[in-house]
């Protein structure tokens, strides 16, 4: 397999005539086959054909996740074209840059980001056409009149597999983003390393939930499942009943997740627990003590079939894979699932290794407090690793990078030859298990010597029902002028709610700092002496995140800042 489009004819080979799409629409599934969606293709891949665009020319894609997403890809692609993904949560300024910086001559839009578009469009001056998705819009080229254009290009247009085919513009941790290029080889290697580590075929559905744009779910959540000849079932939104819903009439077999999006399922689960008749409680807290008991000597099959009744009313009676990534997965959350025998796996990926670089598995020794083993054909290494083997991850394989997109600089910093330099601290256990103990840029380095990793504490504090979100950094003490370390919290307000009604008091600004005081402290406790937080702040409000929901620390590191 050479080329992107060929894992859409891979799917069609397959699985011809059966489900590929689906969304729910004004009440009703609308459905697309591999056949319908290999029509559309071809169609779409005539018209930009028609309006010159030719090998190698970018097309953009912005919207909502839904089939017509997933078919403007493949139609890009078909035609020999790069796709540009733009990140549906970035703002209209980003979108202009990302547009310009690319050269896109097309942008596929949905509906609900035309109006954005249409008022920057006189500023891109490469910006050739837009189509629009789902309905048409004055102004621009409707989706309908382009999939349905007579003159088809049978045949998709010959591509290297070393070939440019994706610009990735990264929303990251750090800050400035910058175009990932990602080859046709890249993207193929990394699908074909994960389906030798996992059973996906043509009977699996999944159901999608994380953006399309973000590389996790681009080639886990949408290629993969089509080069198997799987369904895909989109969330039509993430709004709670509605997201059950559409989960429970999907009852995937794989599901993709982040981190924060396993918590409040988890803790919406709790909270109905919580609820429910003490009989109930009862029983279900006796399960979870057999379970507990039989799951070492059954495999963990006890809790399978314990909580067989739980997974089926939550849409998960007939889930095979729960696959989280995009951050590090709560130990709590973790564990929390694997009670109620949900399979569930971590791993570890980034943007420009397309992204899976290692995974538990099925076939191994499950161990989600580490990252699993890396996928067939990567190699993985630590640089320059401390007394505790903890360094820098470094990768090297098929699924790494062609480099930043018009960025030579950036591109040579991150590479040591083959070898590319994740920024990324972890080290490797005696077993060949990959652990992830934090960012390279945000370790604390102390007087003496000593590295504090703030994720570390961070886990560590997000145990509190009473903490919500926190950051942990160094700051400036502004009677000693020493650096110390500081933690932001956001407190679940919900849980302070909670506890201010048994208690019997106004949860007040001042009753909420000791509280949350109490809490450190309990932190603290368990943390060496170089490790302790010193002082802290609150927040009113969430911090701003990426996409995969991690928090922006950039915005919170600016050097000096006096507390």
């Amino acid at each position: 397999m050479q080329k992107i489009a060929d894992i859409l004819l891979r799917g069609y080979s397959i699985s011809k005539n059966s489900l590929l799409f689906r969304i729910r629409r004004e009440g009703e599934f609308q459905e697309f086959t591999y056949s319908d969606v290999l029509e559309m293709v071809k169609s779409i891949a005539g018209f930009l054909k028609s309006k010159n665009f030719k090998k190698g020319d970018r097309a953009a894609i912005l919207g909502e996740n839904c089939p017509e997403w997933g078919i403007s890809y493949f139609a890009i692609q078909w035609a020999g074209g790069v796709c540009v993904p733009l990140d549906a949560r970035a703002s209209q300024v980003d979108w202009e840059h990302f547009l310009r910086h690319s050269e896109s001559k097309f942008i596929f839009v949905s509906n609900r980001f035309l109006d954005d578009i249409l008022e920057i469009r006189d500023n891109i001056e490469n910006l050739e056409e837009i189509i629009t998705f789902p309905s048409p819009k004055e102004g621009t080229v409707a989706f309908d009149e382009v999939t349905n254009f007579k003159e088809k290009m049978e045949i998709p247009v010959d591509r290297d597999s070393d070939e440019l085919a994706i610009i990735l513009y990264t929303s990251g941790t750090t800050g400035t983003s910058k175009g990932v290029m990602l080859s046709h080889k890249n993207i193929i290697s990394d699908i074909e390393g994960i389906m030798k580590i996992f059973d996906f075929n043509e009977n699996d559905h999944l159901f999608s939930v994380l953006p399309m744009h973000h590389v996790f779910e681009g080639t886990c959540g949408f290629l993969t499942p089509i080069y198997a000849g799987a369904k895909i079932t989109f969330a039509r939104s993430l709004k709670p009943n509605e997201l059950l819903e559409d989960l429970k009439d999907t009852e995937p077999t794989v599901f993709l997740a982040v981190p924060l999006l396993l918590e409040k399922l988890y803790i919406g689960f709790q909270k109905n627990l919580k609820k429910a008749p003490l009989l109930k409680k009862f029983i279900f807290n006796s399960l979870r003590v057999i379970s507990y008991l039989l799951n070492p000597v059954t495999g963990k099959k006890a809790a399978k079939i314990l909580f067989k009744s739980v997974r089926e009313k939550m849409g998960f009676g007939k889930i095979k894979y729960i696959v989280s990534g995009g951050a590090a997965l709560s130990d709590w959350v973790c564990k929390g699932f694997e009670e109620l025998g949900f399979p569930i796996y971590q791993g570890y990926g980034l943007s420009e290794t397309s992204p899976v670089v290692s995974a538990n598995r099925p076939t191994a020794k499950i161990k989600n407090e580490s990252v699993g083993l890396p996928l067939p054909g990567v190699e993985v290494k630590i640089i320059n690793p401390d007394e505790k083997g903890v360094g820098e991850i470094a990768v090297k394989g098929d699924i790494v990078m062609l480099g930043y997109y018009k960025d030579k600089k950036a591109t040579e910093k991150v590479f040591d030859g083959d070898w590319f330099l994740t920024g990324d601290l972890g080290f490797i256990d005696k077993d060949g298990y990959l652990h992830i103990t934090g960012r390279k840029k945000s370790v604390i380095v102390t007087k003496g010597g000593k590295n504090i990793y703030p994720e570390e504490i961070e886990e560590k504090l997000l145990l509190s029902p009473l903490i919500k979100e926190c950051l942990v950094l160094a700051r400036i003490h502004p009677r000693t002028k020493t650096e110390i370390i500081h933690a932001i919290i956001y407190p679940d307000y919900e849980e302070i709610d909670n506890r201010a009604k048994i208690e019997g008091v106004d949860p007040s600004e001042d009753i909420i700092k000791e509280w949350i005081e109490e809490e450190i402290e309990k932190v603290n406790q368990k943390l060496a002496d170089y490790k302790k937080i010193k002082s802290f702040s609150l927040r009113d409000e969430e911090f701003p995140k990426t996409t995969t929901q991690k928090i922006k620390r950039y915005l919170f590191e600016e050097g000096g800042i006096e507390i």
